[in-house]
């Protein structure tokens, strides 16, 4: 391979390399996500969510009213994909519900190395079990520290909220948004649900705080709350910025292709062009002798 010729092959590689922007960047997505709207000014603890939901999925059926569990603050865990918390607020008592957050940039579909976490075009963010090899990124890579790993199980799976997907292509609601018995969840698109949370806020702000949490945290997310007091009184964290997650890393993901293909070829073409050079030089004596 001459000089040309090896600096034809490596503009042909650059230009096949990533360019800054993925095919779903240029794609113009019509479709609207679901999501949920979360008034925790109209939740009264009742935990029905939490039992729909386990009814719903097979897992563990709390008894709620015998396990005292507003005694302290729980997490989601691989038997239970929701709860709901107590916290004692400067306005009293106010139920939080908790579950992944589904957000539209997801972290930890960005993370994915097989693609086993997979964000929808419905917008809930599914665990794909045939897909996954079990690294965990997910885990790592949440900013809620949602997805649950079964240490325990003989064939662990990763456990978190899918929004009832199966439910959701039915064209029903989520399990737990059908059994909220005061309409504290509220289930539709994104636009339709800032509306009404704008609509809520603007109407009462005597009776809410003057923010709607998931409108752009990390980019957004398709779960969104109303609260009567700021968010970090009732376990939210308020640090984690409006950009989404993915965003930090896409710089070096696009290197990636550069270092595996790019680095390569231009080792193996400058070994050629000595390889060419040292025949050229042993020509040239054997020509002299």
């Amino acid at each position: 391979m001459d000089r040309r010729n090896f600096l034809k092959t490596a503009a042909a590689i650059s230009v096949a390399l990533p360019n800054g922007k993925t095919k779903a960047e240029n794609q113009n997505v019509e479709k609207e996500f679901y999501g949920v709207l979360v008034d925790t000014t109209r939740c009264i603890g009742c935990r029905s969510c939490e039992v729909a939901c386990s009814l719903e999925h097979n897992l563990f059926v709390p008894d709620i009213t015998k396990d005292n569990a507003f005694n302290s603050i729980r997490d989601t865990s691989e038997k239970q994909w929701t709860v709901v918390n107590c916290y004692d607020t400067a306005k009293g008592k106010v139920y939080v519900k908790k579950q992944c957050m589904h957000c539209w940039q997801p972290a930890c579909s960005a993370a994915c190395l097989t693609n086993a976490m997979f964000k929808t075009t419905d917008g809930p963010v599914i665990w794909r079990e045939n897909k996954c090899m079990g690294c965990r990124y997910c885990m790592v890579s949440c900013p809620f520290d949602i997805p649950k790993f079964e240490y325990h199980e003989w064939n662990p799976k990763i456990q978190k909220c899918k929004m009832c997907y199966e439910r959701i292509i039915d064209g029903k609601k989520p399990a737990c948004v059908d059994a909220c018995p005061m309409d504290a969840l509220m289930f539709g698109s994104k636009r339709e649900l800032l509306e009404i949370a704008r609509y809520r806020v603007y109407s009462h702000p005597e009776k809410y705080e003057p923010k709607i949490y998931g409108e752009y945290e990390v980019g957004g997310t398709g779960w969104l709350y109303l609260s009567p007091v700021p968010f970090d009184q009732i376990g939210f964290r308020t640090d984690l910025g409006n950009t989404p997650y993915p965003e930090y890393t896409r710089e070096f993901l696009y290197a990636v292709p550069l270092v595996l293909f790019g680095v390569p070829a231009l080792l193996l073409g400058l070994n050629m062009l000595t390889e060419r050079k040292n025949e050229i030089g042993k020509t040239e004596e054997l020509n002299h002798e």
